[in-house]
């Protein structure tokens, strides 16, 4: 009796951690996903919109006509390398947490861990040096800040998961 109690209770554990490193993959892969839509919001801004990115209308009160046609074209330049990289990282999460996560690969959730942590330590700080240029920081930074919380917890969901490896 004793035996088929300990029995069932492993099976209940296991069960657990499945449960955990799946739910986490899914929160890791779904903030990727995320960070595709916003980098496709930012390159479709480039061309439809201000010219500028989300969350920033004007540079100075200058839109992007009143700019220089070479300086408003390097801008661009730039707008769709920065897209082209944030939506390429979120795929590469995406992928790693979906086919990686889910297999109980400690290295494909490594990877998908240093891609984000990677890009973001790069790219946030620079928000916050400097008053250069005005931005609506919520519409700007907003759904990338989420989509960095979904991620973590992701990541902090899926490690009980992994743990068992």
């Amino acid at each position: 009796m004793a035996t088929d109690q300990s029995i069932a209770d492993e099976r209940g554990e296991q069960v657990q951690f499945e449960s955990h490193l799946r739910n986490g993959a899914v929160l890791m892969a779904l903030a990727g996903i995320a960070f595709v839509g916003y980098g496709i919001v930012f390159l479709v801004l480039n061309f439809v919109g201000s010219g500028f990115e989300l969350g920033v209308s004007t540079l100075a009160g200058m839109t992007a006509a009143d700019l220089d046609p070479t300086v408003a074209y390097y801008i661009s330049h730039l707008h769709v390398a920065t897209a082209a990289f944030i939506i390429s990282t979120g795929i590469a999460v995406a992928a790693l947490s979906w086919y990686g996560v889910r297999q109980q690969l400690a290295w494909a959730w490594a990877t998908a861990i240093v891609s984000a942590v990677v890009s973001l330590a790069l790219a946030l700080p620079m928000h916050w040096t400097a008053d250069a240029f005005s931005h609506d920081w919520v519409t700007h930074l907003g759904p990338i800040y989420l989509a960095t919380v979904v991620f973590l917890v992701g990541v902090v969901v899926s490690y009980r998961g992994l743990r068992t490896a």
